[in-house]
């Protein structure tokens, strides 16, 4: 297997990403996007076994370990972090073999795809909805409004806190509640020791900026404390506006899909076509929202 090399790289307008890469840099190019909250070692696997013949690499993204982490919320909204991945890909030598990109990675993902088709040849999107799909799901589906109501927890100015105290306790629960560290659990046992040591190194680096991409995002069901809260009141989810043509992805677009996440409902893949054209979904029963792992 490929020996995995680190870097950064810094970038036109000021921020600097670690970087995990792997195989030729004359060999065609493939990037990987790691979600929340997790950090670009998780491709590592990825990284070793296709490093014979591709480029790999995955960057943390801004925010998260190692990267540049600017403090104002509003450094993470959608066009900054698209703005990140354009210089990346250009100081890589150009357009892109494919894009994979999970969770939080993901939206960045669809977001650049839409914005900038010429970067890359094809997108692989894991468990990640896109833009339009999440909108009228949040709106229409109280099931999904449900299942991402811990959006709004992680928006919390103390989340960080929050989510540090007791070794991380309410940050293992992401996993635990799905049986990652459960060898008995369908793709569980995955969560061991050593893993969670590194999940620790990187999340002791600071949690705010990874949470700033939930704080800076009109993507979040409405919050009953809204009527109380001025903050909370501002959310523009009501009203907000995603026109077809801001969203649409004319890249061949293949979207993997673990049936068994649970904060991510099968409805979010329902009409994609209409804005995915060269679409193709692969549903992978039983699997859950760390597929990536599991799988």
């Amino acid at each position: 297997m490929t020996e995995i090399e680190t870097f950064d790289v810094a970038l036109p307008h000021g921020i600097r990403l670690a970087c995990r890469a792997a195989g030729d840099p004359q060999a065609p190019c493939i990037l990987l996007l790691h979600g929340f909250p997790e950090a670009a070692f998780v491709w590592d696997d990825c990284l070793r076994r296709l490093g014979g013949r591709y480029r790999l690499v995955a960057p943390n993204l801004r925010g998260y370990a190692g990267s540049s982490a600017p403090p104002e919320v509003a450094a993470y909204r959608p066009k900054h972090l698209v703005a990140d991945l354009v210089a990346l890909i250009e100081a890589l030598g150009g357009p892109l073999r494919l894009l994979v990109a999970h969770d939080w990675g993901g939206a960045v993902a669809w977001n650049l795809a839409a914005a900038h088709p010429a970067l890359m040849e094809r997108l692989l999107i894991i468990n990640s909805p896109h833009p339009a799909t999440f909108l009228r799901e949040l709106r229409d589906d109280p099931a999904q409004a449900a299942a991402s109501a811990y959006m709004n927890f992680l928006a919390r100015p103390d989340a960080a806190a929050l989510l540090a105290a007791d070794d991380f306790r309410r940050l293992w629960t992401f996993f635990t509640a799905m049986g990652a560290d459960d060898p008995a659990h369908p793709g569980g046992g995955w969560l061991d020791e050593a893993t969670r040591e590194r999940y620790r190194a990187v999340w002791r680096q600071g949690l705010d900026g990874a949470l700033n991409y939930y704080r800076a995002s009109p993507l979040r069901p409405a919050d009953p404390r809204a009527a109380a809260d001025p903050v909370a009141a501002r959310q523009p989810l009501a009203t907000l506006q995603l026109p077809d043509e801001a969203v649409t992805v004319r890249v061949p677009t293949r979207v993997l899909w673990a049936d068994g996440d649970t904060a991510l409902l099968p409805g979010l893949l329902r009409g994609l076509e209409a804005w995915v054209p060269e679409l193709r979904v692969e549903r992978v029963p039983g699997a859950t929202h760390w597929i990536v792992h599991e799988r």
